[in-house]
C-alpha cells in the first residue's frame, strides 16, 4: 500500500509543480500586459518556455492525467503573450 501513495503523492507533487509553473507564466504575462517594455515581454517569453518544460514533464508523468486545467491555463496564457508579442513587434523567441 504505501507504493500506492507515494505514486499518488507523486502524481500531485507533479500537477501542482505544472499549476504552479501555469501561475508564474500567469504573473509574467499580466506584468508584459501592464507595463510592456522589451524587458517584461523577454522575462515572459522565459516564463513560457519554463512552463512548457513543466507541462511536458508532467504529462509525461502521468499520461495526462490531472493535468487538464493546468493545460487550459497554459494555452490561456500563451496567447496572451502571443498578443502582446504582436502589439509590440515581436515574435516567438
Amino acid at each position: 500500500m504505501p507504493k500506492r501513495y507515494d505514486s499518488s503523492l507523486q502524481a500531485d507533487t507533479t500537477v501542482s509543480q505544472a499549476q504552479n509553473a501555469v501561475n508564474k507564466l500567469h504573473y509574467a504575462v499580466s506584468q508584459a500586459m501592464s507595463h510592456p517594455t522589451a524587458q517584461t515581454i523577454v522575462q515572459a517569453e522565459r516564463r513560457l518556455a519554463h512552463t512548457e518544460q513543466a507541462m511536458r514533464q508532467a504529462e509525461l508523468s502521468l499520461g495526462g492525467q490531472g493535468v487538464e486545467l493546468a493545460e487550459e491555463m497554459f494555452i490561456e496564457e500563451k496567447r496572451r503573450l502571443n498578443s502582446i508579442q504582436s502589439q509590440h513587434g515581436q515574435g516567438n523567441q
